[in-house]
Formats: C-alpha cells, structure tokens, sequence
C-alpha cells in the first residue's frame, strides 16, 4: 500500500468513526484507487457501502425507531463480518464508533420521558450506547438507573454485567449474569457483550452446537457447569416458593408432548441448580438427592459434569 493510499484509508476510518459513509467511501474510491485490492482498503470499503445503504432507509421521524434500527442492524452487520475470513478490526471499530454514537443522539432525545417502562428502555439503548463506545460509567449510571424505574429486567442486568465484567469487577459481573439469565434468558441480546468473562462463555456453548434460543437458554446451565457463574446469592423464601411454582409447572409441562419445547430441559435445569444452592444454604440433603436424580433422568450428561 502506498503513502497515499495509507493516508486515505486513515481518513476513511476517521470519516466512519462520524458516520459519514458517503465521505468514506468518495475517499476510498478516489485517493485508494490504485489499491482497491489490499484486504484492508477492500473491507472498509465494504464497510462503508454497507452502512451507506442502511443509513438511506432512515426516514422516519422516531428517534426511537431510528436508534433501535441502527442496533439491530449492527447485530446483522457483526454476525456477517466476523463470520469472513479476512476481518480488518480497524473498520469494524470506527463502524462501531460511528452506529452507536449515532444512535446514542437519537435516544438522547427521549431522555425526558416520564413513563417509567419507556423510560428504562431507553435508558437501557443509552447504557448499551455508552458501553459500546467504551464510556463505562456512563453505561452503568445509565444502566442502573433502567433497573431502578423498571426492576429486574434481564436484558439490563446482564449490560450491566457486562459493564462490570469490562471494569474488572468479575464478582458483580456473575452475579449479574446469572441472575439475567435466570429472569428470562430470551430477553438477552448476546451479540452486544464485550467482555471476556462471557463471550469465552458463549463462544464455548455454541461450539457444541447451539444456536439462537437454544444458546440463550444453555448459557447458564453451562456457566454454572464450567465455574463461571459461581457467584451466588441468597434467595428469599417469597422466591424459593415461587421457583418450586415454577418448576412444578415446567415439570407438567414436559410430561405433555404438546406442551413440551427443545427449550424447556436447559430452563428446567438452570431452576433445578438454584433450588440446589438453597437446600445447600439449608443443609437439606434429601431433597438435593430428589434434584440430582431429576436432573439425571433429563440429561446423564449434565448430571455427570455437575456431580464429578
């Protein structure tokens, strides 16, 4: 690549880091156009493209709409990119500067709504915003706050996680993850992590074969298997009563071949390990012995990683 070229490139990343894809790619065409063929210079391009197209479908007058289109489309774009066999990570991070600033302006906008369940929902896009533009505690103020107006929301805990996981406080971090994605594994959008502590996690759940739905809902029965989410904590007897509510219901429900899912084993299991943490607390032995036994008959094999 020569001077100008590298020059250009440079200047491309910066006009992507504002999310002006139409200067980006001028430049690339033009100052670059006697290395269009580097990996380097090629997947900025089609970076640039790539989020030119999407920029020209934002018309709508919803700042909501809009903010929320730019995140879903950056799962989309991150899933296809990282999946190539040449990524520049450059390019993916002045893209990432450039969606999440943008969509940061748009639900700024909102940050005077009243309702408290709309409100937690933006101040949740608006913590995921901070995060991924790597201002931490922006993103956990912001964050914390979504918990205080709307509680226990499993998609900001688990960003909070994350959150935490990123400023080096692991302990938080498993709590907060374990408790996410016990509330409600469905409601995590795991393409947004950045951290270590859960992405290895992920990582090592899908190379066994899971996808979508199914990888949300054996994340946690994997965490606990693999020592990750070994942070716990107490639960009050209001709780124990209804996660026995629970799992009787769950257990009905796989006794029904019209009411049963793929889902419902890796859910069953993940309840059947917080009543065992409790009778544990309790020194309840006999009822631990009725768990284990369950979770035997559903799956030897994760029986026989948790009890080794």
């Amino acid at each position: 690549m020569d001077n100008q070229s590298e020059y250009g490139l440079t200047d491309a990343l910066s006009y992507l880091e504002a999310c002006n894809t139409e200067e980006a790619n001028k430049i690339l065409t033009t100052t670059c156009v006697n290395d269009l063929s580097n990996p380097k210079i090629a997947f900025t391009m089609e970076c640039a493209c790539y989020w030119k197209d999407i920029l020209s479908h934002i018309s709508t007058d919803s700042p909501y709409e809009n903010g929320d289109y730019l995140l879903q489309e950056w799962k989309t774009f991150i899933a296809v990119k990282k999946s190539q066999s040449y990524v520049y990570d450059a390019a993916l991070y002045a893209c990432c500067r450039g969606v999440f600033s943008t969509a940061l302006r748009y639900f700024h906008r909102l940050l005077n709504e009243k309702d408290l369940v709309y409100r937690a929902e933006i101040l949740k896009k608006v913590g995921l915003c901070y995060k991924k533009l790597g201002e931490y505690d922006n993103a956990k103020r912001c964050l914390s706050e979504a918990n205080t107006c709307h509680k226990s929301q499993a998609g900001v805990l688990a960003e909070l996680a994350d959150c935490y996981a990123l400023c080096g406080d692991d302990r938080a971090a498993k709590l907060l993850f374990r408790e996410a994605f016990f509330i409600d594994y469905k409601k995590i959008d795991i393409e947004f992590f950045d951290s270590n502590l859960i992405n290895i996690l992920v990582q090592k759940t899908r190379e066994l074969g899971y996808t979508g739905e199914m990888l949300n809902a054996w994340i946690p029965v994997y965490g606990v298997l693999w020592g990750v989410f070994n942070i716990k904590r107490s639960l009050r007897a209001q709780e124990i009563g209804k996660l026995k509510q629970d799992i009787y219901a769950l257990e009905t429900d796989n006794k029904d071949p019209a009411r049963t899912t793929p889902q419902l084993v890796p859910r069953l299991i993940n309840m059947y390990f917080w009543l065992i943490d409790y009778c544990q607390t309790n020194n309840d032995s006999r009822l631990i012995n009725e768990i284990l036994l369950k979770i035997k008959i559903l799956d030897t094999n994760i029986y026989n990683l948790y009890v080794k």
